[in-house]
């Protein structure tokens, strides 16, 4: 690809892991973290790594955290300028109704 081609219009960045990644318009995030080399999207509960496996949103383990909201399938949400992509640890997030009871 020429170096002219990536400064169009169509191109812009998006924030993955505190790094910066290149993403074409109409492209989604699952496509850029790819198209970059990041594999791993996500880590279960027991630490094992999941990544893209369905590419069309049943099989959900592309999940990851964009803007701050958990559990967003990357596979079909489409990339947009600034961003915000975190791989997720499934073992951080809290589940609703697992909190320890107050007295």
């Amino acid at each position: 690809m020429k170096p002219d081609k990536i400064n169009s219009p169509d191109w812009f960045e998006i924030e993955v892991d505190g790094k910066s990644m290149k993403a074409r318009s109409g492209q989604t995030i699952a496509e850029v973290l790819i198209s970059n080399a990041k594999l791993t999207f996500r880590k279960t509960r027991n630490n094992a790594s999941r990544g893209v496996y369905c590419n069309m949103g049943i099989c959900y383990e592309c999940r990851m955290i964009v803007n701050g909201r958990p559990n967003v399938r990357t596979c079909i949400t489409p990339a947009f300028p600034g961003c915000e992509v975190k791989t997720q640890r499934d073992a951080d997030l809290q589940v609703p109704g697992s909190e320890p009871e107050k007295d």
